[in-house]
């Protein structure tokens, strides 16, 4: 029997099971997608009932497949949303969705009591997001479902929610504490002063160590268990262990975001009106990031171009990086100021002013990067100097925009990374002591180097 490791993969779409070998290589895979039902308000939420049935089930029929030994398991899932328990761990209320609106009048009074956005803001290193900071839709529910809160035992985040079904441990983990929850405090690396002075202490499960395991008894014996990992956090691992120098990991998909493991300077008020925020690892290292809208506007803008040259959605994915057509972009970005709500200025141009889909793409992906620069150099700021830039997900898989990102950083290595599962993969690594015989393998990641054009 091959000894592997479990690792559930919880995200708003794609609830996944994999198990991993000793070498790290993926042996079984299973997913599955749920349907949206709706909370006592009418918004969509994840069904948890839905969810628990999958999680206990799945756990069911890996424990049965003869070639795998199960000698440990993890837990990742997405982050900003709380599962609220009583004592037998059995939810209480919805799990309500990080979209929820959030009431005004209530927020604008928690800010005024505690000293201002500023203030509450830089020191939990959370924008202002409503619901999407969790611990304010667990204020809302304290004040507003007073009912459901005294019911409650404990607030846990999905990652110790979905370990709490396996394990029957009720944990806080601190990568799902540290995620723009307005819960912690970076400067005394402890809760913020309002969350014992409003009573939601007492509704936290105890902080537990992410790199820590607890026995558990299975049918085949036991497994070591580890409590869970926010998604975010656990992608950055394979890169933590694998490089030493300063990086910035700049994760692409609908949001570019660009993290810094090395930057623990605090977030200024200047940075948080332009969405930064800070991560923790779960060696408790804050990570200080910045998000731009830039997967988002790329898939807007190339419906346009392949509508106004007659080519297939996709066709962006046949360009091929131009040095000449890039060096002919117009570069007027500080001259025009973006009009509000405006990702970048490439709405604003006129597309029948280019004589081609490959030139008026290239003027595309200028105007991201120029904004990408900007979203990117905020995690710069006093930050030890970063020696390279890794890009994973799609735009590590685009030449164009990689050849204009090391341009525009033509002092530091700019390369494509890819990982398979990076986020499965870091929740795995992060307890490799505990359940690996082998050493951590050197070869996880796929590296291609983009050469500065300057």
């Amino acid at each position: 029997m091959i000894p592997v490791i479990a690792i559930y993969d919880i995200g708003k779409t794609n609830k996944k099971v994999f198990l991993f070998n000793e070498d790290y290589e993926i042996v079984y895979e299973k997913s599955t997608n749920l349907t949206e039902i709706k909370d006592e308000d009418g918004d969509a939420c994840e069904d948890v009932h839905a969810l628990t049935r999958w999680v206990k089930e799945s756990f069911e029929v890996i424990q049965q497949l003869k070639e795998f030994d199960i000698v440990a398991v993890n837990v990742t899932a997405y982050g900003a949303s709380l599962v609220h328990v009583d004592a037998d761990g059995k939810p209480v209320a919805p799990l309500y969705n990080y979209l929820k609106p959030y009431p005004e009048d209530l927020q604008k009074a928690f800010y005024e009591k505690y000293g201002g956005v500023v203030k509450v803001s830089q020191h939990t290193a959370s924008p202002v997001l409503g619901s999407l900071n969790s611990g304010m839709l667990l204020y809302n529910i304290m004040k507003n479902k007073p009912q459901v809160f005294e019911k409650i035992k404990y607030s846990l985040h999905l990652p110790q929610y979905i370990s709490l079904l396996l394990t029957g441990n009720f944990s806080s983990d601190i990568t799902s504490i540290g995620c723009h929850t307005m819960l912690w405090d970076f400067t005394e690396m402890a809760y913020h002063d309002w969350v014992q002075q409003e009573g939601i202490a007492g509704k936290l499960a105890p902080i537990q160590s992410a790199d820590n395991t607890i026995d558990v008894a299975i049918q085949k014996g036991k497994v070591k268990m580890g409590i869970g990992l926010h998604d975010s956090s656990a992608a950055l691992i394979p890169y933590l262990l694998n490089f030493k120098e300063p990086f910035i990991l700049l994760s692409t998909g609908t949001w570019s975001i660009s993290l810094n493991p090395f930057n623990d300077s605090p977030l200024t008020e200047d940075q948080l009106k332009q969405d930064c925020l800070c991560y923790l690892t779960y060696k408790k290292q804050p990570v200080k990031a910045s998000r731009l809208f830039a997967g988002y506007e790329h898939e807007q803008q190339v419906k346009k171009l392949a509508e106004h040259f007659d080519k297939p959605v996709h066709y962006y994915t046949t360009v091929k990086f131009d040095s000449h057509l890039a060096s002919r972009v117009a570069t007027d970005h500080d001259t025009v100021a973006l009009p509000e709500g405006q990702i970048t200025l490439f709405p604003s141009r006129d597309i029948a002013s280019f004589t081609s889909y490959e030139e008026a793409y290239h003027q595309l992906m200028a105007d991201i990067i120029h904004r990408q620069v900007t979203s990117t150099k905020l995690v710069l700021e006093g930050s030890r100097e970063v020696k390279r830039i890794f890009v994973d997900g799609g735009f590590g898989k685009n030449p164009v925009y990689m050849n204009m990102l090391a341009d525009a950083f033509p002092n530091i290595e700019v390369y494509a990374a890819s990982v398979a599962q990076a986020t499965a993969m870091g929740t795995a690594l992060s307890i490799h002591e505990h359940w690996n015989t082998k050493d951590l393998p050197a070869s996880i990641i796929d590296l291609m180097y983009y050469h500065s054009n300057k």
